[in-house]
């Protein structure tokens, strides 16, 4: 369900990310959707959101339909852990140490970044908090959050079917099911982190 203004435009979700400079600040996603107005960018976990998700790879629980109500009835916040795939381990377990934000992983896409174009799972922040937008329905919100990559509309054709089967899963259980008909995976590695 999502809420709708007065004038019946579709509530926007705060969207956020934490960047820990790990990386070129004039190649990084979060840095240059923040400077366009897509997202508000934090340097430090004590000026986040108190009540929202954070996008984080290592949590073992996938965003799933049980989440969607903390972002769009609570008015939680949608966040995203930008920091170095090399440093992601120390990065994640620093920062959870300092949030109470409620950690949760993507199901499986294609990156569409250049860096990382074709990968499963190795997407930017931007493509991360894309995702959650719209799978939570808020596609113009997830369209704008990519809107300042050439890439940006490549990321949503090249996971089509895939972001659309998501969206319709009833439960994180049948989302992440539903991994299996898009890419080849070991089950029990897969089940064993969800």
């Amino acid at each position: 369900m999502i809420f709708s203004t007065n004038r019946g435009e579709p509530l926007s979700i705060p969207v956020h990310a934490l960047w820990l400079a790990q990386d070129d600040p004039k190649k990084n996603t979060a840095v240059l959707a923040s400077k366009r107005g897509d997202l508000q960018l934090h340097k430090s976990p004590r000026t986040l959101p108190k009540k929202g998700i954070i996008l984080e790879p290592l949590c073992g629980k996938v965003f799933g339909p049980e989440d969607h109500a903390l972002l769009l009835e609570q008015h939680g916040a949608l966040v995203g852990l930008d920091c170095s795939w090399a440093h992601i381990e120390p990065s994640v377990e620093s920062v959870m140490k300092s949030t109470r934000l409620q950690p949760r992983m993507l199901p499986l896409l294609l990156a569409a970044n250049p860096v990382n174009w074709g990968k499963p799972g190795r997407l930017t922040t931007a493509e991360a908090l894309a995702t959650v937008l719209h799978l939570v329905g808020q596609t113009e919100q997830a369209t704008q959050v990519l809107g300042a990559f050439r890439w940006g509309q490549r990321f949503f054709e090249l996971n089509h079917e895939p972001l659309t089967a998501y969206a319709s899963a009833r439960t994180s259980q049948e989302l992440v099911d539903l991994q299996f008909e898009f890419f080849d995976l070991d089950r029990e590695a897969l089940e064993g982190s969800s």
